[in-house]
């Protein structure tokens, strides 16, 4: 069976995306389609499609419908897709101060997940619906 010939360049990204394990995609994950103002374009046509969702400056993730609600929302959660758009932008993730705090079982309370420990500068924000995550410097 001959697969289907992609024609434009939307339907070219859309089956990368598709076919991706990763769950959150850069500009630069398809620079060898076409320029960068044009992928941004595609990538911009396709969230308002809501074939994907922006996390982001930059930041697309892998979407569905919510069998709950029927919203746009992503196939991970926040902190894990935000932990792996830190670590596609080129930073390390630590785990936090609160989530330290839990597994030595200095605390009861069960952090959010939503506070990550980062190893250098970040002032993007990371997040959709009005559920950001907030960052802490690592130490160590």
């Amino acid at each position: 069976m001959v697969a289907k010939r992609l024609k434009t360049l939307e339907d070219k990204v859309a089956y990368r995306i598709a076919r991706s394990k990763l769950s959150v995609f850069v500009r630069e994950d398809f620079e060898d389609l076409a320029g960068y103002d044009q992928v941004g374009r595609v990538l911009r046509q396709l969230a308002r499609e809501e074939k994907i969702l922006k996390i982001g400056y930059g930041l697309y993730a892998k979407a569905r419908r919510s069998s709950l609600t029927g919203a746009l929302v992503p196939i991970l959660p926040l902190p894990t897709l935000a932990k792996e758009a830190i670590e596609r932008l080129g930073l390390q993730t630590y785990p936090s101060r609160l989530e330290r705090d839990y597994n030595a079982g200095r605390t009861t309370q069960v952090p959010t997940g939503r506070l990550i420990a980062v190893n250098g500068r970040i002032s993007r924000r990371i997040g959709y619906d009005g559920a950001y995550v907030s960052y802490e410097r690592a130490s160590g």
